[in-house]
C-alpha cells in the first residue's frame, strides 16, 4: 500500500473519530429540567387536603416527567409575598400557588414578572392574566351526589356541614351538598334537614373561621351531633380532622371528607368515612406542568368537572353496606345526568 493511500486512510479515521465524538456529545447532553415551585396556603404541605393534593401532582411530575420540584409553606398570610418573591429570585419555570387567599398576591407578582408562568389552585381571574392558569373545580357537582347519598343513609333525618371560611371555594361544596339533600327530599318525599348551611340564607352558615384550628373542628362537630346530625361534611382543610376525631370518639355518626379520598389519606378515620368529595388537583396541576414542558402553556382557566374527572365522589369502601343498591344506582344516574347536562346543580 503506497504512502498516499495510507495517509488518506489515516485522515478518514481521524475525521470519523471527530464526527463520532461530536455526535456523542450532542446525544448525551442532558435536557434542562424545568423547575416547578409550589407555595402552600396556611394549612401546610401535609394538610391532607388541597395543599397536599396539588403537591402530589408535582411529585407525580417529578417521577414521570423528570422535573425538579420544591415548595415553601406559608405559615400566615404575610408569608405569601415573601414566598412568591423567593421563587421569582430562584427563576422557577412554573410557580403554583394554592388557595383563594393568595389570589391577590399571585396576580400582583405575575403581572410584575410576565416572563414567569404561574398556576393558582382554587382561583381564577376575570379578565384572565396571560401568564396565570387558574385551576377551578365544579365541586358542587360531586358534593350534590354526596348530599343525595347522605340523605339516603341518615338514620336521624339530619345531616350537617360547616366551612373554614365563607369564601366561594368553600361554600360551593356546601351548596352542592345541600342541593343534593333537597333533590333526595324531592324524589322521595322526605324531609331530611341540613344543619350548618342554607344556600338561601348564607349569613346563617356555620364556619370555623380557620383552616388549621382542629379544636374548633372538634367543637363544631360535637355541636352538630348534639343537634342530631349523624353525617357531617367539614369543608375546612385540617380543621376537618378535628371533626373526624370527635365523630370517631362519639361513635354514632359518619364523616364525608373533601378534596382527597379521606379513606386513603386519613386511614385512622377509615371506619367512619362514608365517602369524600374529591377535587383532583393533582391531575390538573400535572396538566399545567405538561403544558409548560410541551410549550402549549396559555393563561386562562382550567375547570375540573365530573365529565373530565376533575372532581369525583370517592368510593364508599368499607361502608358500602350502609347504602342500598337502589340508592347507589340512583347516584350513578344523577352523575350521568349532570355530565349529560340534563341536570343542573347550579
Amino acid at each position: 500500500m503506497n504512502k498516499r493511500v495510507i495517509t488518506l486512510l489515516s485522515l478518514l479515521i481521524v475525521v470519523g473519530m471527530l464526527l463520532a465524538a461530536c455526535g456523542t456529545t450532542a446525544t448525551e447532553a442532558p435536557a434542562a429540567k424545568i423547575k416547578v415551585c409550589q407555595i402552600t396556603d396556611t394549612g401546610g404541605i401535609d394538610d391532607k387536603s388541597f395543599n397536599a393534593t396539588a403537591w402530589k401532582g408535582i411529585e407525580d411530575a417529578i417521577t414521570q416527567l423528570g422535573i425538579e420540584g420544591k415548595y415553601l409553606e406559608s405559615k400566615e398570610v404575610a408569608d405569601y409575598e415573601k414566598n412568591l418573591n423567593a421563587f421569582v429570585e430562584e427563576k422557577c419555570d412554573l410557580i403554583v400557588t394554592v388557595g383563594f387567599l393568595i389570589g391577590d398576591a399571585t396576580k400582583a407578582t405575575a403581572e410584575a414578572n410576565p416572563d414567569i408562568k404561574f398556576s393558582i389552585v382554587d382561583y381564577a381571574y376575570d379578565p384572565a392574566v396571560p401568564n396565570i392558569v387558574g385551576q377551578v373545580f365544579n365541586t358542587d357537582e360531586a358534593a350534590f351526589l354526596a348530599g343525595y347519598l347522605a340523605a339516603g343513609v341518615t338514620k336521624t333525618g339530619k345531616v350537617g356541614t360547616f366551612g373554614g371560611l365563607p369564601i366561594p371555594t368553600v361554600t360551593i361544596f356546601m351548596d352542592g351538598f345541600a342541593k343534593g339533600v333537597a333533590k333526595y327530599n324531592e324524589v322521595k318525599g322526605t324531609n331530611v334537614e341540613v344543619l350548618g348551611w342554607d344556600p338561601a340564607n348564607p349569613d346563617s352558615g356555620l364556619f370555623s373561621m380557620s383552616f388549621d384550628d382542629q379544636q374548633k373542628g372538634r367543637e363544631l362537630a360535637v355541636s352538630l351531633m348534639d343537634e342530631g346530625a349523624d353525617i357531617i361534611m367539614p369543608v375546612a382543610g385540617p380543621v376537618g380532622l378535628g371533626a373526624a376525631a370527635a365523630i370517631k370518639e362519639r361513635g354514632n355518626a359518619y364523616l364525608i371528607g373533601v378534596d382527597s379520598d379521606w379513606f386513603l389519606t386519613s386511614p385512622e378515620y377509615a371506619d367512619i368515612t362514608l365517602t369524600s368529595v374529591m377535587k383532583l388537583m393533582d391531575a390538573t396541576t400535572m396538566q399545567v406542568i405538561k403544558s409548560v414542558i410541551d410549550g402549549t402553556f396559555q393563561g386562562g382557566v382550567s375547570v375540573g368537572t365530573l365529565a373530565n374527572n376533575g372532581v369525583a365522589l370517592a368510593p364508599l369502601h368499607n361502608l358500602e353496606s350502609l347504602a342500598s343498591a337502589e340508592l347507589l344506582a340512583e347516584i350513578e344516574q344523577l352523575k350521568a345526568d349532570i355530565i349529560a347536562g340534563t341536570l343542573s346543580v347550579k
